[in-house]
């Protein structure tokens, strides 16, 4: 009888975005061996989509042994549903409705496929491979172009009832506040402390405030991004942006902490660039909205991944995490 070298053994990871699919063969260290990428709008169905990604993922798959080389296929996207393996009502996607995803992957590749939210892959990714090793408890708030988050509790990650729990992106932090530009809620957490909440703010600000260095660029060109090399020039408006956007982060991490008493809340996402600036508040506004006996127990700290390969990788953590 042979045995399994498992040194050899890999997973195909790929995180699908609305514009972007990355996808990359990861081995049980958490490192990418090689990647690729195809443009996810590019495909008016999703099984256009799956034929193209199989078409360039397969020189890959030969390149490390073949498919029986492969424990699974990990995949993080959008409104995915680890207990029915489909992608529901994605509004980010350009195919609508429900799709059986993990499926028709499993069919196409004739590998295994597991399937769950990019939040959520996240987390799973932090908790094989970086900041979160060795945690059963801990909240993984992601903060991109939204705000998304996974809640991993007793060391599994929580699904509720029907696969979507931990959409803390979507709790409401200020009630009556800003309006979601795409769901009509009113003062949801996503709405401020996302990257776009963040220009929606700074626009705000800056058009009350005609001395600050926002107003150097044009109306299109403020973003997060441009926020952040402002605050480094010691512009005051653009420090206030992080400050007012860490208080709304800070004030519903506090709500998370006592909802699920974590050991840490690990942050993630192009937005935690502006380190200090936005770090710092949180953590102030956190521990003083906290009830006493949570207060000074719960890190808060930044992912450990690399950027360009977290979503990859916490794809992957999907098939040796079932």
């Amino acid at each position: 009888m042979s045995l399994i070298n498992l040194s050899r053994r890999v997973a195909l990871g790929i995180d699908i975005g609305g514009t972007n699919t990355k996808f990359g063969v990861v081995n049980h260290r958490g490192e990418v061996l090689e990647k690729g990428s195809i443009k996810t709008d590019d495909y008016e169905t999703v099984e256009e989509f799956i034929d193209a990604l199989y078409e360039k993922a397969l020189p890959l798959i030969g390149n490390f042994g073949g498919k029986d080389s492969f424990d699974g296929i990990g995949v993080g996207a959008p409104d995915a549903n680890y207990y029915t393996g489909t992608i529901d009502h994605a509004p980010n996607l350009p195919w609508k409705g429900v799709i059986h995803f993990s499926d028709l992957m499993t069919t196409k590749f004739s590998i295994p496929c597991t399937i769950t939210n990019d939040a959520n892959a996240a987390a799973y990714g932090e908790m094989l491979f970086g900041a979160a090793r060795g945690m059963k408890d801990f909240i993984m708030i992601t903060l991109g172009t939204g705000v998304g988050s996974g809640i991993v509790a007793g060391g599994k990650l929580i699904y509720g009832h029907d696969g979507f729990a931990g959409e803390l992106g979507h709790t409401i932090v200020k009630p009556g506040g800003r309006k979601h530009w795409s769901t009509g809620s009113e003062g949801s957490l996503e709405a401020y402390a996302s990257a776009t909440g963040i220009t929606i703010t700074a626009k705000k600000m800056r058009a009350e405030f005609p001395e600050s260095m926002l107003n150097q660029y044009p109306e299109d060109a403020i973003n997060s991004k441009t926020v952040h090399e402002c605050a480094l020039k010691g512009d005051a408006i653009a420090i206030e942006v992080f400050r007012y956007t860490g208080q709304k982060l800070g004030e519903a991490l506090a709500n998370f902490v006592m909802f699920s008493s974590p050991e840490a809340i690990l942050l993630f996402g192009g937005v935690i660039k502006a380190g200090d600036f936005i770090l710092k508040p949180a953590k102030l506004h956190m521990e003083r909205n906290l009830f006493p006996l949570f207060r000074n127990k719960v890190k808060l700290v930044f992912s450990e991944l690399e950027e360009a390969d977290a979503a990859i990788l916490g794809a992957s953590a999907l098939v040796w995490e079932k």
